[in-house]
């Protein structure tokens, strides 16, 4: 990974990486120019917007690989509960596995048993169903940006702190799904993990962002550790981390982001093992993990991952070491009373409607 962030980036300039960088950059056109094309025709109105009865909240990105969209997903459900709302999620479904779900299907029907989630490419078709057949009165788009087909009543992206704008290219030359005007159709830009990145970072972030939407509400957010937790449904609090040496592994599009958690919770980091995104573990992955830990130095504890990794590994041991997920909440640490205003709305909405 860290390769690949030094050829996307510019750092590595050798003339490999330069000749490397020229073939994405010439692969990455035909994708723009789809994207423009795509985005032309629903901004002029030639592709029609298919419109929900009730009200439709979208979280996405402009990155490819995680920026927090499922524990922003699981906030935005677990708030609308709370007030009772019947809310269900919506989302295309990538990399499902042979029961259906994906990784994040089964890590939110841990994290919210009582909100359903309906997997399908056709978003229209499943908020037809969450309304007329389960009676929904909310509905989440779960990585929702580039799914213009149905209207929404919020539209909330997120950018990694991190690497915000996908090192300033469509992919593959870097890791922009859209160009970084696509902003201007966001009412909140969120960035998370903030508490990673300098306050003078977060700043220039925020003013790039205001030179796209200067209208767009601005949140910062971080993702918090609340617990491991284990396939047998077994909790260990964070704090049972500290001084441990770990072998963290996950299968996300940004793993530096979840290794720097660990060390966050004051664990030893002692080696790390990292999958494409949505990766489907094999017997062979298991058995690599498992060497992985045997020969760390100075030992190993327990190997940590994520709660999407938990779910398709779904053991609590691989050989002699324990298996936990960290599993994180995203919190609120800049604009809460904003978001909250936003989402009063969206509930006023749904009585209006009623």
């Amino acid at each position: 990974m860290r390769h690949v962030e030094e050829l996307l980036s510019g750092r590595s300039n050798s003339i490999s990486s330069i000749l490397v960088r020229a073939g994405l950059w010439c692969v990455s056109q035909p994708h723009t120019a789809i994207v423009w094309g795509r985005n032309l025709a629903y901004d002029r109105g030639w592709k029609k917007v298919g419109k929900s009865t009730v009200p439709v909240v979208s979280v996405g990105n402009l990155t490819a690989g995680g920026t927090g969209k499922t524990p922003a997903v699981a906030m935005l459900a677990r708030w609308f509960r709370s007030r009772d709302i019947r809310v269900a999620i919506l989302s295309r479904g990538f990399g499902a596995g042979l029961d259906g779900r994906n990784d994040e299907a089964k890590e939110l029907e841990i994290l919210l048993p009582d909100v359903p989630h309906l997997q399908k490419p056709d978003r229209l078709s499943s908020a037809s169903i969450a309304t007329e057949e389960l009676g929904m009165q909310l509905l989440l788009l779960d990585d929702g940006f580039q799914h213009r087909r149905i209207h929404r009543d919020l539209e909330i992206v997120l950018l990694d702190a991190r690497e915000p704008f996908g090192f300033e290219h469509m992919l593959p030359r870097g890791l922009l799904r859209e160009p970084l005007r696509s902003l201007r159709r966001a009412d909140i830009v969120m960035a998370t993990r903030a508490d990673q990145v300098d306050p003078q970072r977060l700043a220039e972030i925020r003013t790039r962002v205001q030179r796209f939407n200067p209208k767009a509400a601005w949140l910062e957010s971080e993702h918090t550790p609340i617990r491991l937790r284990n396939a047998a449904g077994e909790h260990r609090s964070v704090e049972w981390l500290c001084g441990q040496n770990v072998l963290g592994t996950c299968g996300l599009g940004n793993p530096n982001g979840f290794m720097q958690t660990i060390r966050s919770c004051g664990a030893n980091l002692v080696a790390s093992m990292t999958f494409p995104d949505h990766h489907n573990y094999t017997s062979h992955d298991i058995q690599l993990l498992e060497k992985q830990a045997r020969e760390c130095k100075p030992g190993c504890d327990a190997i940590i991952c994520t709660g999407k990794d938990l779910a398709k590994i779904d053991t609590p041991r691989i050989g002699q070491f324990e298996l936990w997920s960290l599993d994180i909440e995203l919190r609120i640490r800049t604009g809460a009373e904003i978001l909250e205003e936003f989402l009063e709305r969206v509930v006023a909405s749904i009585s209006d409607r009623q």
